[in-house]
């Protein structure tokens, strides 16, 4: 399982390839002051659902290299008759892409908050969020990444599969950012990211095998 997810991570950074979310992540974070002006009270106040927007979108550009590369080279059916699960495959890459994208997005989250005059008290709360939400996203990916593997133009069908599915994560994510709502919010985005990642190593594991089939 280590080896797994350690390929993950190698084939992530390869290429600079796990550079891309967070590059866009910071690209939306310089931009978005531009459209919407100086004012540093609206750009705190809008800021963080930016953010949020933004880490959602990120998460969606790795999707079509995720599942479709190992299924086209062969390298499921591989890992297949090693004796590794389909369902244990798509954990191995869900816990890889988090790694790959997850963190640094919080990291990039520092300079984003400054760009965007997000104060000290929102700016915990949307890593704590990042931290608790992340898993969910890259859950997402993996799942619609194996639902869509071998299909043409996968990379549109990826992104209507997987944005409105990930509408709850963006909802209690940004909610959270509010001042007035205490841990209501930060508890549902728990239970949605928590099912999220319990249930897309089946989902995944399933797709692989029908793909096979």
């Amino acid at each position: 399982m280590t080896g797994l997810v350690l390929r993950e991570l190698r084939l992530a950074l390869a290429g600079g390839a796990a550079a891309l979310p967070l590059i866009f992540f910071l690209l939306v974070a310089t931009l978005f002051p531009f459209a919407i002006g100086p004012d540093g009270a609206l750009l705190a106040r809008a800021g963080g659902g930016a953010l949020w927007t933004a880490a959602l979108l990120a998460a969606l550009l790795p999707v079509d290299r995720l599942v479709e590369p190992d299924r086209a080279a062969g390298v499921l059916d591989q890992l297949h008759l090693k004796g590794f699960g389909e369902e244990t495959i798509a954990l191995a890459k869900l816990l890889g892409h988090w790694l790959s994208f997850g963190p640094p997005l919080m990291l990039a989250a520092l300079p984003a908050a400054a760009l965007l005059k997000l104060p000290a008290e929102t700016l915990w709360r949307l890593e704590l969020g990042l931290a608790i939400g992340t898993p969910g996203l890259a859950a997402l990916g993996v799942g619609v990444g194996a639902l869509t593997a071998g299909l043409r133009r996968s990379g549109a069908l990826a992104g209507l599969l997987l944005l409105p599915l990930a509408v709850p994560v963006l909802i209690f994510g940004a909610g959270y950012l509010e001042r007035g709502n205490g841990s209501g919010a930060l508890q549902l985005l728990g239970a949605v990211s928590l099912l999220l990642v319990a249930g897309a190593p089946f989902a995944a594991g399933a797709a692989i095998r029908a793909g096979r089939d």
